[in-house]
């Protein structure tokens, strides 16, 4: 989870409609990440871990206690006929380093890998369901089609990676670590436990398998056609 402030242009093919920022101090976002993992909430970071370290300096121990699921994590490669990133690719982790350490040193987290959250995917395929249910699908339609204009994932990984459908806009990177934090299992879900040392060198954390490490619960395997389906029908649903 992060907090920040973000000027949003008055123009641009991502919104209707201007949006105004709604602009809030960082500690009352610190403050409500406390008061969540108290009631026994479930913390799906879906960005960088810089708002959970400065939890945990604030309340030490705290995220010990904390259900904690991570959108990031490079704990092995991808699998053959997906894209063959390195870890340097894994945005939450390395956008900041230091941050993401303390957290992983400081909880026993779920990781949900960028491994295996590239094998999702937002299709063309699915923009008419997403235009036909109501105003949030029509929205999410029209995202996913100026994101397409701007990035060309159909060029990129479509046409070159077996695995993934022609017709991908994007990866349902975040989507895939809230269901897991939720608890969807379906699709052959698997969960490994892993004992992970992190490092940061060169100005990148690496995490490598060490017995002597900390342990984690880390995303294996997902059936990522099935979720993308699975998310599809999730919000369409009326």
């Amino acid at each position: 989870m992060t907090v920040g402030s973000q000027v949003f242009p008055t123009k641009t093919p991502i919104w209707p409609e201007p949006i105004q920022p709604a602009h809030g101090p960082a500690i009352d976002a610190i403050a409500l990440l406390e008061h969540s993992v108290e009631q026994g909430a479930t913390i799906a970071a879906i960005g960088p871990f810089t708002n959970l370290a400065l939890l945990e300096q604030r309340s030490p121990g705290l995220l010990r206690r904390a259900r904690l699921v991570l959108m990031g994590g490079y704990v092995f490669p991808p699998r053959e006929g997906f894209p063959q990133w390195g870890a340097d690719m894994d945005y939450n982790v390395q956008v900041d380093v230091k941050s993401a350490e303390y957290v992983l040193q400081h909880s026993t987290p779920t990781l949900v890998p960028l491994s295996v959250t590239i094998e999702t995917a937002l299709r063309r395929a699915h923009l008419p369901t997403l235009r036909e249910a109501g105003p949030m699908g029509q929205l999410l339609a029209r995202q996913a089609e100026a994101f397409a204009r701007d990035e060309d994932m159909e060029a990129q990984f479509g046409r070159t990676c077996a695995g993934l459908p022609d017709d991908i806009i994007n990866f349902l990177h975040d989507p895939l670590a809230c269901a897991i934090a939720l608890g969807w299992t379906d699709g052959g879900v698997e969960i490994r436990e892993m004992w992970l040392k992190s490092e940061i060198k060169d100005g990148r954390l690496y995490q490598t398998v060490d017995q002597t490490a900390k342990p984690a619960s880390v995303v294996t395997r997902v059936n990522g056609t099935e979720f993308s389906e699975f998310w599809l029908r999730t919000v369409t649903q009326n």
